[in-house]
């Protein structure tokens, strides 16, 4: 396919990441009322060593600005949008079969995004021929709403991460958690650190574990706050100290750590590959956003 007139596409480079950030700020709020998307999670994202952006990232530009863009995560994952003023010119169906046929280079098989439920991506989608796969959710603890404590297991404590010590530590912990879901890459540690230990602005106190009688760390938080909102980024208990109440409790401790770092709500996210969903609503968390990941074999 060729692009409308007008419109020429490129690679991204670092120094387009405030205009990407701009571009997915403004879609997400067309699309869902609220932005969620933070500069620091593109910097640290295109940070990963296993991500190159001159081949797996493009930009669509029109007289110089930035009015879609598009990025493939390890031939599987896709990142794109089209900014809102610019829908409906055909930009979208040209940014999914170049997400398709980045995929197909790069030697993948099968490539997807997660989107909005009811939203115009998942039309898009839908009218390419794309077959849905897991469903996701945003969840929310709303502001002035009560948490409700959490005790251990005697012998258990939380405490923060200790630089230069415990981040490999914590990503074993993710990475062994994570591993068990359905249709999940694993990640490397240089990867997850970009994105964690290495995300610009990162302090100690965003990792949290939960240590067991033994000084054994079994389970793991990491929390980011921003704008007012503390967002639970990853949250994961070793397979044979779950059933607990855990994770429960390195939860309610994030929430109440978001709130003394100025955070007025909580989020987090979880997808029907996790089966967590009821764990988060038992701690009182509502969902505020619906989301449908669409599939497609390159």
């Amino acid at each position: 396919m060729n692009l409308p007139p007008g419109l020429v596409a490129r690679p991204l480079v670092m120094s387009d990441a405030s205009a990407v950030h701009a571009l997915f700020a403004a879609a997400e709020l067309a699309d869902t009322g609220e932005v969620a998307v933070e500069l620091e999670d593109i910097e640290g994202g295109w940070q990963r060593p296993s991500f190159d952006l001159e081949q797996e990232s493009i930009g669509v530009f029109e007289n110089g600005t930035l009015v879609a863009a598009g990025e493939v995560y390890k031939t599987r994952r896709a990142e794109a949008t089209v900014h809102p003023d610019h829908r409906g010119r055909g930009i979208g169906t040209w940014l999914a079969r170049w997400v398709e046929d980045c995929s197909r280079r790069r030697g993948g098989s099968l490539v997807g995004q997660s989107v909005p439920v009811g939203g115009s991506a998942e039309r898009l989608y839908q009218s390419l021929g794309y077959r849905e796969g897991w469903r996701a959710w945003v969840l929310v603890v709303p502001e002035g709403a009560a948490i409700e404590p959490q005790p251990l297991p005697r012998g258990y404590v939380l405490r923060d991460l200790v630089v230069g010590e415990d981040e490999e530590t914590a990503y074993r912990l993710v990475e062994d958690a994570f591993n068990e879901w359905p249709d999940r890459q694993p990640s490397t540690f240089d990867d997850w650190a970009a994105s964690t230990v290495r995300r610009p602005g990162f302090e100690p106190w965003q990792i949290r574990f939960a240590v067991d009688d033994r000084g054994t760390a079994v389970g793991v938080a990491f929390l980011i706050v921003t704008e007012g909102c503390g967002y639970v980024d990853q949250l994961a208990v070793r397979s044979d100290q779950r059933g607990k109440g855990l994770a429960r409790a390195l939860l309610v401790d994030a929430f109440a750590r978001a709130r003394e770092h100025g955070a007025a709500r909580s989020e987090l996210s979880t997808d029907s590959r996790t089966g967590a969903l009821p764990l988060y609503e038992h701690v009182g968390m509502q969902v505020s956003q619906s989301y449908q990941h669409w599939v497609t074999d390159v």
